[in-house]
């Protein structure tokens, strides 16, 4: 179960020299990976199928890919997604049907980033996974759910790797501190507040640790004895500017829009705020992040606080001229006015009932008496006939009139809430209504 000595090059980067061996060696994803795990398990006897390993970067995915073949005594390929095409899948395919012909031996087919694949190239493992020809392992940063298909997603198991936790990050800096072999046992010495700091600065990322270590080390000063101290000053540097993991567009970005969202539904300015500096920290737009404060004062505020909504305009104007840092401020306002105001979905609700009734209900006639009458002919015909002029009306309302077309006249659609504003628009509508039942039982 070993990965054998080709790690041990001292030219390599620490990062790829510090890849676990052996299972033993292996840091985090206990949830899947500590012993008596099902994956574990099969490992430790020999089995192995076909997986599919999701997880931000750094988690251990191509870690985890080589320890299967290992375990196996399998043939190892890898190939990535963003380089390599169906010729090269071919390729791949034919030399592990020769190894399985010639060395009786299995092979492990592991493509990184394999959402990158479309579905033809996606298609091209199929009838190898179906016949045990390779054993297939795609890593993907990517929800498999949308980004691969149907047909290969059924013949693998999903494994989800998590970020590594604080824990994780120093048992791992520990090891490469320590290894004589391949890390820097005897030769550095990382003074315990820098530890820590490379510690937080990596993310949930063991590459970006190691690495982050592996600069840190480079740029230390060499002491008398031939060693090297790496002091906090140092790894500050090294950290410098490294932002908190934030990927534009995938699912990581979705994620914390989300929580953001939720957390201005679920009326916590604290969990707003935390989201909202995690995005700016990362790199996101704040134009974007300022389109979808506009749209949750719509949906999830409303009329209960119609306020809202121009505070999300006002902030959004405000980040447009101040720019960033101090328009920042602007938002993180709007964000928490939102979350502490009082909710309301009933518009967003009402909207797109009514939207679907506009979508399947054909196109239904305008009432007579509500159509546009320029002209002799289209009075003629009775347009607007009957209209009755709401000014003109006791109380500006003309009651038991109807406004929808003759299909739809039993439709409510908007629905307040008894929250906010709402409340007074709600008593407001039902007065209404009920004046509307005592001039249509009259009439």
């Amino acid at each position: 179960m070993s990965l054998g000595t080709a790690e041990l090059d001292p030219v390599r980067p620490l990062a790829d020299r510090m890849r676990p061996r052996t299972l033993s060696e292996y840091v985090g994803q206990g949830h899947i990976f500590d012993p008596g795990k099902p994956l574990r398990s099969s490992l430790e006897r020999g089995r192995v199928h076909s997986m599919l390993l999701w997880g931000p970067p750094g988690t251990g995915k191509t870690t985890l890919a080589r320890l299967v073949a290992a375990c196996v005594d399998a043939e190892f390929k890898a190939i990535s997604a963003v380089l390599a095409g169906v010729k090269d899948v071919r390729e791949a395919v034919a030399t592990a049907t020769h190894i399985r012909q010639v060395h009786n031996r299995a092979t492990v087919l592991f493509v990184d980033e394999v959402h990158r694949f479309n579905k033809a190239q996606q298609d091209a493992f199929l009838p190898f996974v179906e016949d045990g020809t390779i054993i297939f392992i795609g890593a993907t940063t990517e929800n498999p759910s949308f980004e691969v298909n149907n047909a290969l997603l059924s013949r693998t198991r999903v494994y989800v790797l998590r970020p590594l936790t604080r824990d994780d990050m120093d048992s791992i800096l520990q090891q490469a501190l320590t290894d004589t072999q391949r890390g820097y046992a005897g030769k550095v010495t990382v003074v315990p507040e820098a530890l820590a700091m490379l510690a937080e600065a990596a993310d949930g990322d063991a590459r970006r640790a190691l690495t982050f270590l592996e600069l840190a080390v480079d740029l230390a000063e060499t002491d008398s004895g031939g060693g090297r101290m790496v002091e906090l000053a140092t790894v500050a540097e090294v950290c410098s500017g490294s932002a908190r993991r934030f990927d534009k567009g995938g699912d990581l970005f979705y994620d914390q829009i989300s929580a953001l969202h939720k957390s201005v539904r679920g009326s916590s300015p604290d969990g707003a705020l935390y989201w909202l500096t995690r995005m700016l920290d990362g790199g996101c737009d704040p134009v974007y992040i300022a389109r979808r404060i506009v749209r949750m004062a719509s949906e999830d505020i409303g009329n209960a606080d119609p306020r809202s909504l121009r505070l999300a305009l006002d902030a959004w104007d405000a980040y447009e001229r101040l720019g960033a840092a101090e328009g920042e401020l602007a938002l993180a306002q709007a964000v928490v006015y939102l979350a502490c105001a009082p909710k309301s979905n009933a518009v967003y609700t009402a909207y797109k009932e009514a939207r679907e009734d506009a979508r399947s209900a054909g196109s239904l006639e305008v009432p007579l008496h509500l159509r546009n009458a320029p002209t002799g002919l289209t009075k003629a015909l009775g347009h607007g006939r009957r209209y009755r002029y709401a000014h003109d009306e006791p109380d500006g309302y003309a009651a038991g009139e109807v406004y929808l077309p003759q299909a739809l006249q039993q439709r409510c659609y908007y629905r307040p809430v008894e929250r906010g504003l709402e409340i007074r628009i709600r008593d407001k509508l039902n007065r209404l209504r009920q004046q509307d039942i005592e001039a249509r039982r009259k009439g």
